[in-house]
This record gives C-alpha cells, structure tokens and sequence, in this order.
C-alpha cells in the first residue's frame, strides 16, 4: 500500500506543493543571480573601455578630460570629481604652458597639502562608498548638489597618496557601505599610473630647455646660448650684452594675493618684455622672480637703452590678476656686457663673468631703490 503525501495547508486555505514553492524560490534566486552577472558584465566592459581611454590619452589635458568627463558619462554619476596634490604648482604649469586655463577645469582640485582636507580622506588607504556628508567631503565636490551617496578612490603611487578620484550620486542607494570596492580599487591604480606617465612625458617635454610657466628657455639653455654667441662675438669683435631682470616685491604678493595670482603675474611679464625683444635675442627665466635678456652683439649703452624702454613699456600699466584683482607692476634691472677677449678659450667662464655683472648691476639698482635700470661698471 503506497502512503499518500498530506498536502500542506497554506493560508486562506490554498494547497501548496512544497516542492512547487522551493523550485520558485530556487528560480527566483537563479533569476537574480543571472540579472546581477548582467549587471556586472556591463560594468566590466564599460570600465574596460574606460581603462583603455586612460591609457591611451596622450596628454596630461587628454587624461584629466577622460578622469572627469568620461568616467561621469560611462557611470552616469551626477557628479565626479579629481583631487590632486600639486604642491610646487607643476602640474598646473604644465597645463598653463600647454595655453590651457585652470578655470576650464572646475572638477579637478589642485592643493598644496592635503591639510585642508578632513582626517577621514588624508588618510585613505582603499576606496569607500557611503553617505555623502557635507561637512567632510562638501570641499571635494566643488559643484555637487543634492549628492546624497559617493566613493572615494585614493590615487596611491609607492604608497603615498598622490590624489583622490570621487564618484557621487543623488540617489542614497547607489553607493552604500555594502558596496564591493575591488573593481574601484583596480581602476585607482590604472589612474594613478596614468596620472604619473602623464606628468612625467610633460615635464620630459617642456624641462628640458624650457620652464614651465612662461614657456621662455630656463637657465640651462641660457648658459648653452651664452656660449654660443661670446663665440661669435669673439670672432667679430664685438660685444654681448646681459639684462637681469627682477620682479620687486613679488613675496608680498604671492603672501597677500595667493601663489596663483603670483604665477599670473610671472606670466604677464614674460608677455610683455617679449614684446620688446627682438628676434636675435634670447629670453629666459633665470629662476624664481628673475628673468635674463641676452643680447647679441650689443654694447652696454645700447642694452641700458633697451632695458630703459622695457622698464618704461612694461610697467605703464597694472595687471589683471583675475579673482585676486589687479596690481602694479615694478621690476629693477641690471645691465652687464662682454667683449671676449681673442685668447679666451673657456667660454663657459666668459659666459659666468657676463651673468655676475649683469647679477650685479641689479643689486645696485634694488640698492639705489628698485624700479629702476643700473649698469654694471665694468
């Protein structure tokens, strides 16, 4: 005699096969495995792709283009932001020499240390999703509104922290401290490693021969130039001149105005005595707040003349230093010249004696005042 199965009364009196509701949970949880694979397959591909623009930008601008931009419109995030550690200004050089504007980058946030940031985000060591808090990360998202959720990246380079990538979100439920953070932790390293290639391969560009800033020849290819042409002149017999320029007063105004409206400032002056150079000479910035004019075949009258004339042009009117307003601008100069003499074979030597009186006629003018021209007595 078989023994019949009781079936069990569920309530409101219908019948229930139990194997029936196991293989519809079973099915249902089948169901939402495979929708979460989908799920998790279009994010891989999507940040696949993502990785591959990263790695592939081929300028500093590209890159940080493709760090903000792209990655909000790959993730559809309401809001995405960069935090980078730039603490000698270079990476904004960098930028500004390649005729780039800050101002065209309002999501990414250049700081000098990471004190004005909060305890909680200095000491990142791994990515976190959760609550967005105004009071901690309100500085992070210069134009996010209504930011309910985020993550936050850390950029680590040899376990230092070098930036933050911050993701946020207007909806609570987007990131939440259930969230997995391995595929954010991998995508923080490929920016990392994207961010130094890229600042490297720019400053390979631009430090060789060039500063970064004005995009004058630095000192280096100043000396190189010096040499060159006191060879000439002594074949010719002829003189080279030097002016050392000198922006007066510029630690006051990178203290009271901000080091950015120094920078500004730095570069409108290198505009405006390149207006007044001509095409045989050779610019530089000799470093800091100084600037060097060399002048081939040109006698110490003739160069305190030019240095006159730049004085006069330059400084007629103030500069506008945008947010930090405008300031006047007054520089001191000192003139120095060379005639080689025929024997003289170290030229490198020759070219020290050149730049020391130049050095030294500026001194003489800061001495007598500043905002002036003073020729060396040699």
């Amino acid at each position: 005699m078989v023994a019949r199965r009781t079936p069990v009364r569920a309530p409101y009196g219908a019948n229930v096969d139990p194997s029936d509701a196991t293989a519809r949970d079973l099915r249902g949880k089948l169901r939402a495995l495979r929708d979460q694979a989908q799920k998790n397959e279009v994010i891989l591909r999507k940040t696949q792709a993502r990785e591959l623009e990263l790695l592939s930008a081929e300028s500093l601008r590209d890159l940080l283009r493709v760090l903000v931009g792209g990655l909000s419109e790959s993730y559809t995030l309401d809001a995405v932001s960069l935090v980078l550690l730039d603490p000698d200004h270079e990476i904004r050089h960098l930028l500004i020499a390649d005729g780039e504007r800050l101002e065209d980058y309002p999501d990414v946030l250049f700081i000098d240390n990471f004190t004005d940031l909060s305890a909680t985000l200095r000491n990142l060591a791994r990515p976190w999703t959760g609550p967005y808090a105004l009071e901690v990360h309100g500085i992070v998202f210069a134009r996010g509104t209504g930011l309910r959720s985020l993550a936050m990246i850390p950029l680590l380079r040899q376990k230092r922290l070098a930036g933050l990538l911050a993701f946020g979100s207007t909806d609570v439920r987007r990131f939440t401290r259930a969230h997995g953070t391995d595929f954010l932790a991998h995508l923080g390293i490929i920016a990392a490693v994207c961010l130094e290639n890229a600042v490297n391969r720019a400053r390979l560009l631009r430090s060789g021969l060039t500063d970064f800033l004005t995009g004058w020849h630095n000192r280096r290819y100043l000396h190189m130039r010096m040499k060159e042409e006191l060879a000439r002149a002594q074949r010719h017999g002829v003189s080279v001149a030097c002016l050392m320029v000198d922006l007066d007063h510029f630690k006051q105004l990178n203290d009271t105005r901000g080091h950015l409206a120094g920078d500004q400032m730095l570069r409108e002056l290198a505009r405006r005595i390149e207006a007044h150079t001509r095409t045989s000479d050779t610019a530089a910035r000799f470093g800091g707040d100084e600037f060097a004019l060399l002048l081939p075949e040109t006698g110490l009258a003739e160069a305190v003349k030019l240095a006159e004339r730049i004085l006069r042009a330059v400084t007629a009117t103030p500069v506008d230093l945008g947010p930090a307003g405008s300031a006047p601008l007054s520089l001191s100069i000192g003139v120095g010249a060379l005639r080689p003499p025929r024997e003289e074979r170290d030229l490198g030597a020759a070219a020290d004696r050149l730049l020391s009186r130049a050095d030294a006629a500026l001194y003489k003018a800061k001495a007598r005042g500043r905002g002036r021209v003073a020729a060396s007595d040699e």
